[in-house]
């Protein structure tokens, strides 16, 4: 299987939604609460300083996706920040390796200066492996940070990754 990422185009969107809205939807990982429609997911998708898809090339089938967009304005503007899903029929396919991998060299190509993560879930254990074996590093936990599915409260850590060390 080949697997390429490449920036997403419009007939993407509707497996797009599905692997974004299934992460929403397992509560464990993404903040948001509601799920994308396909009006607010062309919305938001294009919004991003870019948003890529990983694809099977042999099938077309989109399996993963990641949005990159500033973290703040102005003076902080030079740091980025990006979320990743894969499809969940996808998993240990190194699809997520290759997304962060790709939004480390997109960000250098925007000018960012810093990747950072403002909310990995303590329990993310192959996010946090991930991030840490391509480098990042843990700035912290914020206790209580995240509200779970189940409505329990779990920390949150923030990584980042200096993208002038690439």
């Amino acid at each position: 299987m080949e697997i390429t990422i490449r920036e997403y185009s419009e007939k993407d969107l509707e497996q797009m939604i599905e692997i974004w809205n299934e992460v929403i939807d397992s509560g464990i990982a993404f903040p948001q609460t509601e799920k994308l429609t396909q009006d607010e997911a062309a919305v938001f998708f294009a919004e991003q300083s870019f948003t890529g898809a990983a694809v099977n090339e042999n099938t077309q089938e989109i399996l993963g996706l990641y949005t990159l967009h500033p973290n703040n304005i102005g003076r902080c503007g030079h740091l980025s920040n990006a979320s990743y899903a894969v499809k969940s029929a996808a998993r240990g396919l190194h699809i997520g390796e290759k997304l962060v991998q790709h939004s480390i060299k997109k960000s250098k190509e925007l000018g960012f200066k810093i990747l950072q993560f403002n909310a990995v879930v303590k329990t993310n254990y192959s996010a946090i492996k991930l991030y840490e074996k391509l480098g990042f590093v843990r700035l912290g936990t914020i206790p209580g940070g995240f509200l779970m599915k189940n409505g329990k409260y779990e920390d949150i850590i923030l990584f980042y990754h200096n993208l002038n060390l690439e």
